[in-house]
């Protein structure tokens, strides 16, 4: 059976050295991490396309009806205000870039809005859940010690997956109860960590990384079985695991904990900017969606105990 050819990239024009030069920038000057440029690249790649095939010839050409056309055809084609309002976003920041190096004098997409997305609540585990979660690995193997002390940091700390598993060595500070956080565009964060994931890390480092590394080298902190450190998907599918033997019945994965990490530090009365901080929020708007859940915590608790409720 014949293998499918993989699908073309379509056709940038005279927009194309341009385009490589911007993703150039994206990933020198500014650090972003390869994930980041990559959406950058899927996005920008379609609108430069489009402004080809409509004849256009240099940026200078671009006008506000011709960013609202691009968007509408993507739009027809089925993508959602989540995809366009991302689309949006990459194009502005392209422009952005144009203006700071004269090749632009204005950017035609200043006053194009996104569409308005839905608040969608982020879905989190309760108390009871989390702890029946961390519990779940045997902590009587190397490979249980591991992810216990995973789990443990990530509801700790709040970690997104691909930070915990870059984590080095030299990342976590025992004596001040810190680890060192490279989040998005690299920027660092220190974070606190609780006596609790310490104790397992600990005990992880003590009893279960070196059987795992069997002799190799590593600076991870958290190491694979034939890897020099844990990947994202294998630790993806773990949690899966230990939900399921921890019998949780909702669809569980690692930004789950990120998210218990968030509400249950807002529920108990945690300030809003100190949780942004410890989540590597660049914006205070994306650390708010916390906030609707935290009301809908109280609501519920004033329906179910309030007299009248």
């Amino acid at each position: 059976m014949p293998v499918p050819r993989a699908e073309a990239p379509p056709d940038l024009g005279p927009f194309g050295p341009r385009f490589d030069l911007f993703l150039h920038h994206l990933r020198i000057e500014r650090g972003l991490a390869g994930n980041t440029v990559d959406s950058y690249a899927i996005d920008l790649r379609a609108y430069l396309a489009f402004l080809h095939q409509r004849g256009l010839i240099g940026f200078s050409q671009i006008t506000e009806a011709t960013v609202r056309e691009h968007l509408s055809t993507l739009s027809d084609h089925g993508l959602g205000a989540r995809s366009l309002a991302r689309h949006l976003s990459a194009i502005k920041t392209l422009h952005r870039h144009l203006i700071e190096e004269d090749e632009l004098s204005r950017d035609p997409a200043r006053e194009v809005r996104p569409p308005k997305l839905p608040i969608r609540l982020p879905v989190w585990l309760s108390l009871p859940e989390v702890d029946a979660l961390l519990a779940a690995p045997d902590i009587a193997t190397p490979r249980g010690l591991r992810d216990r002390a995973m789990l443990e940091l990530m509801y700790a700390c709040g970690l997104r997956v691909s930070e915990l598993c870059m984590l080095r060595l030299g990342d976590v500070r025992t004596d001040p109860g810190l680890v060192r956080v490279f989040g998005k565009g690299s920027k660092e964060r220190l974070v606190p960590v609780g006596r609790s994931a310490l104790t397992h890390l600990e005990r992880y480092l003590q009893g279960g990384r070196a059987s795992l590394i069997a002799g190799r080298d590593s600076s991870y902190l958290f190491v694979g079985l034939r890897r020099p450190r844990v990947a994202r998907g294998g630790f993806w599918r773990d949690v899966q695991r230990w939900a399921l033997k921890a019998g949780i019945r909702k669809a569980v994965s690692p930004h789950k904990l990120r998210h218990s990490f968030a509400t249950h530090l807002l529920e108990r009365g945690a300030d809003l900017r100190a949780v942004q901080a410890m989540l590597g929020h660049a914006s205070i708007g994306t650390t708010q969606i916390y906030t609707h859940v935290d009301r809908t915590h109280l609501k519920e608790a004033h329906r179910r105990f309030h007299p009248r409720g």
